[in-house]
């Protein structure tokens, strides 16, 4: 099932931007496979193409690399945000090591630390927390708990009584 779009490609202002595609029918509607599927062109090659590492980005990577060594030991993440609901601005900007980085974006502000996914399952993340002998802020559970509905929490209130039970006997 598609849904239809009217777009006036004869427009002027727009028509520069669609030159040298090919295929028709997501010119009429909303069709990501038939785009793809006529204006891709398969590589077939080797890897030959490829610049070596730099020597920025294989001392970056010895330091995430050190991270990881930590992490493989003691089988614990090296850290982990305790009060921070993870969202694409949650955090400000995080670096491995600022003044030789070209692309930056960590999710968080450290290397390795890992965000708080709270909306799948508050119960989630605070098993987590004291599997790894830590723990969460008060205030950030109380959030979760009292005033905010995780998605799980959303799709339980809606489970009759006969459902919730079957849920825990395993059925």
């Amino acid at each position: 099932m598609f849904m239809k779009v009217d777009i006036d490609t004869q427009d002027v202002r727009y028509a520069d931007a669609w030159l040298g595609f090919r295929g028709t029918a997501w010119q009429t509607q909303i069709d990501v496979r038939d785009f793809i599927q006529h204006n891709y062109t398969p590589y077939e090659g080797d890897e030959s193409f490829l610049a070596d590492a730099t020597p920025a980005t294989t001392a970056l990577w010895e330091q995430v690399m050190a991270g990881i060594r930590v992490e493989n030991a003691t089988h614990a993440p090296v850290d982990f945000d305790t009060n921070v609901a993870t969202s694409i601005t949650a955090h400000a900007a995080g670096y491995i090591n600022q003044p030789l980085e070209k692309i930056v974006g960590l999710q968080t502000d450290q290397p390795l630390k890992r965000a708080l996914h709270p909306f799948g399952g508050i119960k989630m993340i605070k098993s987590a927390f004291e599997a790894y002998g830590r723990e969460m802020d008060p205030d950030f559970e109380y959030q979760f708990t009292a005033l905010r509905k995780t998605h799980n929490q959303g799709v339980f209130d809606v489970y009759s009584p006969d459902m919730l039970r079957c849920r825990k006997s395993g059925c």
